[in-house]
Parts: C-alpha cells; sequence; structure tokens
C-alpha cells in the first residue's frame, strides 16, 4: 500500500498538532512544520510514533520566507516521494488598538497568516499537479466572513484573504486537487489564552452551542476533507462555529 504524505504547517499546537494527530491516527505519514519550539514538535513527534506506529517527520521553516518553504516541500519529497496533503494551518494574531497598529507588526502577520498559504500552496500545489492529485485544506476563520473584531483587523483581513486564495488556487489546481477552506470560531487554544474570563463568558453567549470548540471538532473535519469520502468537494468554505452568532 502506498503511504499517505500530510503535511500540517504550524503542527506543533493547537488545531494543528490536532489535525497531526488525527492523520496519525489514520495511519498517514505526518509532517510537522514549526517556525518555533522545535522541542515542542519533536515531542509531539515521538509519541505519536509511540502511539500509533507511523512514520513522522519534523521540519523547521518559517512559511512566510519562499525559500525555506521551496527548501521545505524539496526535503518532504526527497524523503517521501510527494505529498498528498496539505492543511495551511500556521496561524499568528497581534490584538491591538485598531487605530494604535504597528505597519510593521501588521505586516507580520499578513506574511505569516496569508503570505504563506499562498506560498505553501503554490510549491506542494505544482507537487500535487505533476502527481495528478492532493488535497489542500486551508483553516481561515469565521473572523474572515461576518465575525469582526476591530483589534484584530489585520488578522481578519489576513484570513479573508486565505478565502479568496482558497477559489483561486481551487480553480488553478482544478480538476486534479481539492482545495477548501475550514473557517472556526472560537476554539480553545493557545491562541485565546490571554482571554479573560469575563471576555469568553460573553462570546460563549453569542454561540448556538454556548461553548467553544475542542481542538479536535475542527481537525476532524478537515481529515474529512482530506479522505475520499470528501472526493467530490472542492472549492468550498465551511464555517464552524457552533451556531451562527446571534450577538
Amino acid at each position: 500500500m502506498k503511504r499517505v504524505v500530510a503535511l500540517v504547517t504550524g503542527g506543533n499546537r493547537g488545531i494543528g498538532a490536532s489535525c497531526v494527530e488525527e492523520f496519525a491516527k489514520q495511519g498517514v505519514t505526518v509532517v510537522i512544520n514549526y517556525c518555533h519550539h522545535e522541542e515542542e514538535a519533536k515531542r509531539l513527534a515521538q509519541e505519536l510514533e509511540e502511539k500509533y506506529k507511523v512514520e513522522t517527520l519534523t521540519i523547521q521553516c518559517d512559511i512566510s520566507i519562499e525559500e525555506e518553504v521551496n527548501q521545505m516541500v524539496n526535503e518532504i519529497v526527497d524523503k517521501f516521494g510527494g505529498i498528498d496533503i496539505l492543511v495551511n494551518n500556521a496561524g499568528i494574531c497581534r490584538d491591538s488598538l485598531l487605530m494604535d497598529k504597528n505597519m510593521k507588526a501588521f505586516k507580520r502577520i499578513l506574511d505569516v497568516n496569508l503570505i504563506g498559504t499562498y506560498l505553501c500552496s503554490k510549491y506542494v500545489g505544482k507537487v500535487m499537479l505533476e502527481a495528478k492529485k492532493g488535497k489542500i485544506i486551508n483553516i481561515a476563520s469565521t473572523n474572515a466572513l461576518d465575525t469582526y473584531y476591530p483589534e484584530s483587523c489585520d488578522y481578519d483581513a489576513s484570513k479573508a484573504g486565505v478565502i479568496s486564495l482558497t477559489h483561486n488556487f481551487a480553480r488553478e489546481l482544478a480538476p486534479f486537487v481539492n482545495v477548501n477552506c475550514v473557517c472556526p470560531g472560537w476554539v480553545k487554544t493557545g491562541m485565546n489564552k490571554d482571554l479573560s474570563l469575563d471576555q469568553i463568558k460573553e462570546e460563549k453567549k453569542k454561540i448556538l452551542l454556548k461553548r467553544f470548540a475542542e481542538p479536535e471538532e475542527i481537525s476532524k473535519i478537515v481529515v474529512f476533507l482530506s479522505s475520499s469520502k470528501a472526493s467530490y468537494v472542492n472549492d468550498s468554505i465551511i464555517r464552524v462555529d457552533g451556531g451562527k452568532y446571534n450577538g
């Protein structure tokens, strides 16, 4: 049986780490991309190898730098022969008052969240086109749709751009590669660790299910989209937020 290889950017924590584990459960060879926290990534890889008996690879790469992305993709192809699944998960958020935002920091958000998604899709997309098969799943946010926060305007804009990239790459890579996008609402990850208890309480009131998502509730959808069960799902934007905000 030919191995299935999945690359998850920002795969060392949060939704990314949950995706990596869900793939490992399916026997998929997982590549964990990280920019920082090498020990965390390697510890996760070791745990998955021991628990699920799968092969893993950890690669440090700043996905906003084209040369590093190209090198990462070449390393994966050299080792495993191809890439079947790409999850563009890596993302950062730096909230501050809209009028006080620093343009250098603003641009960094765009570089990682938007340019990084473009670069990974471009270089992995070439590999998939050559193989005439593949699945790309982008992680955006409901912030890109209609749950705007002025203090997150840079993050919101970057994720709206990810949705646009999804539509364009779906057209560029058709008919061989399925490209879809998942837009989570609030999820229990480190990105939200600084929220106050009052803010968490107020945000939960706006959600029909009255709670934040667990990371695996997002990653299970990602794994579904990467599977043969979703072979006819393409160019779709899937909202996963516990019910449309009512506040």
